[in-house]
């Protein structure tokens, strides 16, 4: 089987963009794959190195939310990345093979070095594009779960390994493709990409309440709309998106109908999309916080597949070392 490889920061819950962004791509890849999800903890340090307290939280929660929307440890492996030394080694090595301008080009450490309010002036996060070829590369995976957004980082670790072939004159490491979701993009309360540094994100935590409040007091709609007798655009609206996203089809034919002409109002528009997140997410609530409740459980999900994942780690690094003419340990 072609082997999978994807992974995830914890920093926090996830929100319905994971979910229908990546979670539910994983969920399916791990049929018929050799599927690999990984905790990211050690890429969360290149930003939150002084919140280190927080990190283990949330791995666990993260931990948690894998299992809950249906990630299966028999036939997935999950782990954590600081659990894998050999990703730190590879790393290290891939470091001295690769000019410093691959990694001052990557679009995201630009966009991140402007807006972020953390100081993110280091070698790590500088460097975290190279741990990220790392990552997949060290599991020879065919296929990379992504975003839109990381096709860059994809294409960078195709060049790292491309030069590590080319330099050491041996063929180690296979060229991963790319696996989009169906959603790259899903919009935030604000109409810009959900992202939890915006703080526009609907989590896989929040109660039935808290749905609903963001959904009817903070979701922007069409700011075209001023009276509920104006007729609505729902090409424009991001309220429609969501509908498309989570509501049934009758739902979304409905109110790509009666927005048009007047026939139904911002607010119960926004009602309509908050059942049907609340009918999406309560379950997963409920699952996750189940799995949270035995913390010892998810810790032994996650050192069961470091152990397996750090089996084949290990026999790559044998081939990098062969090919770099280093000893073996």
């Amino acid at each position: 089987m072609q082997r999978v490889l994807s992974g995830i920061q914890p920093s926090g819950s996830q929100h319905v963009g994971h979910l229908v962004g990546a979670l539910e791509n994983y969920v399916k890849l791990q049929e018929g794959h050799d599927a690999f999800y990984m905790v990211a903890d050690w890429h969360a340090l290149t930003s939150k190195y002084e919140q280190v307290a927080e990190i283990w939280p949330s791995t666990l929660e993260l931990t948690a939310t894998f299992l809950a929307v249906g990630l299966d440890p028999g036939r997935a492996t999950l782990f954590s990345q600081s659990l894998v030394k050999e990703h730190a080694e590879l790393h290290l090595l891939f470091s001295m093979v690769t000019p410093l301008s691959w990694l001052e080009r990557v679009p995201t450490y630009k966009e991140k070095l402007q807006n972020s309010s953390a100081d993110l002036g280091s070698y790590g996060f500088l460097g975290y594009p190279l741990l990220q070829a790392a990552d997949i590369l060290i599991y020879k995976a065919h296929k990379v779960p992504v975003g839109e957004d990381q096709l860059f980082h994809l294409e960078l670790t195709r060049e790292v390994a491309r030069r590590f072939h080319f330099l050491f004159q041996a063929e180690v490491f296979p060229e991963p493709d790319a696996v989009l979701t169906k959603f790259p993009k899903v919009p935030g309360l604000d109409g810009r990409k959900m992202s939890k540094t915006y703080g526009n994100a609907i989590h896989l935590r929040d109660t039935p309440d808290e749905i609903t409040h963001k959904c009817t007091r903070q979701m922007a709609s069409d700011t075209n709309r001023i009276r509920k007798s104006d007729p609505g655009n729902p090409d424009i609206c991001p309220v429609f998106e969501f509908h498309k996203l989570f509501s049934p089809p009758e739902t979304v034919r409905m109110v790509d109908t009666e927005c048009r002409r007047a026939g139904i109002g911002c607010f119960d528009c926004k009602k309509k999309v908050a059942d049907a997140l609340i009918g999406r997410i309560e379950p997963l609530r409920q699952k996750i916080e189940a799995h949270l409740a035995r913390p010892d459980d998810l810790e032994q999900v996650l050192r069961d597949g470091s152990a397996r994942a750090r089996g084949v780690a290990s026999r790559t690094m044998e081939d990098v070392r062969a090919a770099m003419k280093l000893p073996r340990p």
